[in-house]
């Protein structure tokens, strides 16, 4: 059984698997979910959205234009799954 989520968007693929998120593209990354912070921000009045990642040392920052959100509604259920595992794992460093 495969439990990981996949989305891509423009040249970025993003996986996670419930406790690991990469993002593949240009500068890849990966991230896990006890040291994550996650900020999606938006829609503005063009219907942008930005993705922030905090985690230790490192810090991501995404902006996606409405037709690219639009066209990825991948990207929103991956980053809910993101949003729940790290609410369900505590971490003091988050604050």
């Amino acid at each position: 059984m495969n439990d990981e989520i996949t989305a891509a968007v423009g040249h970025q693929l993003y996986s996670f698997d419930g406790r690991i998120l990469e993002i593949f593209g240009n500068h890849p990354k990966r991230f896990h979910v006890r040291y994550l912070r996650l900020s999606v921000t938006g829609p503005d009045r063009q219907g942008r959205r930005t993705v922030e990642i905090d985690a230790l040392g490192a810090h991501s920052t995404m902006n996606y234009t409405a037709a690219e959100w639009e066209q990825t509604p991948d990207l929103a259920t991956l980053l809910e799954a993101v949003r729940t595992a790290i609410d369900a794992n505590p971490n003091p460093w988050r604050g």
